[in-house]
């Protein structure tokens, strides 16, 4: 399958010590499916940071994602468990991983959600509030890769 990277530089190696603290599934590399929302993500870096939108393409075989070599979870929807692990992630300010994935798969917390998820730490609406909030909201996915064990299974076009 064909993965985008939404960057504002060309990337020759994948690098986590560029990656930010405190993001969904953690430090890594961060992919999406979806061209568009890649462009987007581009776009929006450059605008913060400079430089030129470029979306990246990637191809990741995602058959390893059943396989016994990598460690994965995946969230295909919004659910309790995948809000939990958000939060988990997003409270970590530390380089050191909240959990031990190779790969994680899940939707992306937009600004939107982001508004959602702050609201819900709060303590301002319950998890049931926010997971009803989101209920009509277009899951677009992310694929975290977080080890170089996991890049090794990608494959830049």
């Amino acid at each position: 399958m064909k993965l985008y990277h939404g960057t504002n530089t060309d990337i020759e190696h994948i690098d986590f010590t560029i990656s930010k603290v405190g993001k969904d599934f953690g430090v890594g590399f961060y992919l999406t499916p979806d061209l568009e929302s890649a462009k987007r993500q581009a776009k929006r870096r450059a605008d913060i940071e400079g430089g030129t939108p470029i979306v990246l393409t990637y191809e990741f075989n995602d058959s390893v994602l059943n396989g016994e070599e990598l460690k994965t979870i995946s969230f295909e929807r919004y659910t309790i468990e995948w809000a939990m692990f958000v939060k988990k992630n997003r409270a970590n300010k530390t380089r050191n991983q909240a959990h031990d994935y190779d790969i994680v798969v899940g939707p992306i917390a937009d600004d939107d959600i982001g508004m959602q998820m702050r609201r819900f730490n709060a303590g301002i609406i319950t998890i049931d509030e926010f997971l009803e909030n989101l209920k009509y909201k277009h899951i677009v996915l992310q694929y975290f890769f977080g080890t170089q064990n996991a890049i090794k299974h990608l494959r830049k076009l």
